[in-house]
């Protein structure tokens, strides 16, 4: 288990997207495995492509000059390992100018977005404070609309040069169609987002649930890059998973899957804002624990900004040894327990990734919650599921909703079917 603090979006990388070639669907075509490679790579020469993909040497010239041609790779001197008697080393490059996409992460308290190039480079970022109430598909709408006008106008581009937008937020998204089945930010379920958005922006829009989108982060950005099999777990507003098989996100039939935060863990137990009662989310969200402070302090969680002081307030209280706060956590760390048990039961990931804001509070991945975890798997005489902590930011989600909006746009660029998405 370790720990992480400082912000992904801002770490330096060399190329970005999975770095795993083996594995990969066969039916996803060699163009498209090229200039995923060289920007998984940073830049690549021919001979690299050529091993790494285990194709002919002339196939790879062939493809490559077809990518230069269309004006997504480019040559460049100096940067690479292949080397010939006369010719100065060459390697190739993603065109970052080739196009722009923004991603989004709409959340309850804050909006935020990142503007990146097609090379993955993120060149802007914009945030709005929002209210943590449930809005109407036009209200959201006009969030939406008032946060891509802060970070075009950051990064001096137009509406013109976006050409894909991705968006993550919390609730049941149904990927294929945009359509949003439930969300505690909107008032009413099932609500077209992509529909809406496409007509009021005119910009084509991928729509996915939040915590896939910052599992994407991982898998484009971060620790996942060289995973082939990890989930990531996301404890702040709410409880959210996401899971990458074989280097691919996974969503479900129905893109219901994965939603950690409702699976149960009390009958008859807690009360979730989903309407149902012992979801795990219901024990180890923002909401559940200032239901639990507010008992426990004799205060009111009646507003987000209360809440927030609220959980402030029971950590410090926690660690200056007050019980009935020190309580609270442990509690909620047991019921973590249980459902990190149940994914490395179900799915046997070679990692698991505990993020989101809540990764503040030790408590909840002290070790006898990580012990607690591997006892109730059967996981005897076999080495542990890693564990670990990633902290990141807010920008890190919205990052993660370019990776989907980038997957998507080189799929309709080049042909295939994305890795990533």
């Amino acid at each position: 288990m370790d720990g992480h603090s400082a912000e992904l979006a801002n770490t330096p990388l060399t190329g970005c997207g999975p770095q795993l070639t083996k594995g990969r669907a066969t039916h996803v075509p060699l163009r498209l495995q090229v200039f995923d490679y060289v920007r998984a790579s940073g830049s690549a020469a021919r001979a690299d492509i050529t091993r790494a993909l285990d194709i002919s040497a002339g196939s790879t010239t062939t493809l490559t000059a077809d990518l230069i041609a269309a004006g997504l790779l480019r040559e460049v001197s100096g940067a690479a390992r292949e080397t010939g008697r006369g010719r100065p080393p060459v390697a190739l490059q993603v065109v970052p100018e080739a196009a722009y996409v923004i991603g989004i992460k709409l959340s309850y308290n804050r909006h935020t977005a990142v503007l990146t190039d097609f090379a993955g480079t993120m060149l802007a970022d914009a945030a709005l404070p929002t209210q943590h109430t449930t809005r109407t598909m036009p209200q959201l709408l006009d969030e939406i609309g008032a946060l891509i006008d802060r970070v075009l106008t950051e990064s001096g581009k137009a509406g013109a040069d976006i050409r894909a937008v991705g968006i993550g937020m919390p609730g049941i998204i149904e990927y294929d169609t945009g359509t949003i089945a439930w969300s505690a930010l909107l008032a009413d379920r099932d609500q077209n987002l992509r529909h809406a958005f496409v007509a009021r922006f005119d910009m084509p829009v991928y729509i996915d649930n939040d915590a896939n989108m910052l599992t994407l982060a991982e898998l484009w950005f971060g620790e996942g890059r060289q995973k082939s099999d990890f989930a990531v777990v996301t404890i702040e507003n709410g409880v959210g998973m996401g899971l990458v098989l074989n280097n691919r996100l996974y969503r479900g039939a129905r893109g219901m899957g994965l939603e950690l935060g409702h699976t149960k863990v009390q009958l008859d137990g807690a009360l979730c804002r989903c309407g149902q009662r012992g979801c795990l989310e219901a024990y180890l969200a923002d909401y559940a624990l200032a239901r639990e402070a507010a008992t426990a302090l004799g205060q009111s969680p009646d507003t987000p900004q209360s809440s927030q002081m609220l959980l402030e307030t029971l950590f410090q209280r926690a660690k200056s040894g007050n019980r009935a706060a020190r309580t609270i956590f442990e509690r909620a760390g047991r019921y973590l327990s249980v459902g990190l048990s149940n994914v490395v039961q179900l799915f046997d990931p070679e990692l698991i990734i505990l993020s989101g804001e809540r990764m503040q509070y030790d408590y909840l991945y002290a070790s006898e919650v990580m012990t607690e975890m591997q006892e109730l798997t059967l996981s005897e005489g076999r080495a542990p599921c890693e564990v670990a902590i990633h902290a990141w930011g807010d920008l890190v989600w919205a990052r993660g909703a370019t990776a989907l909006a980038l997957s998507a746009l080189t799929d309709s660029l080049i042909g295939g079917e994305g890795e990533a998405a």
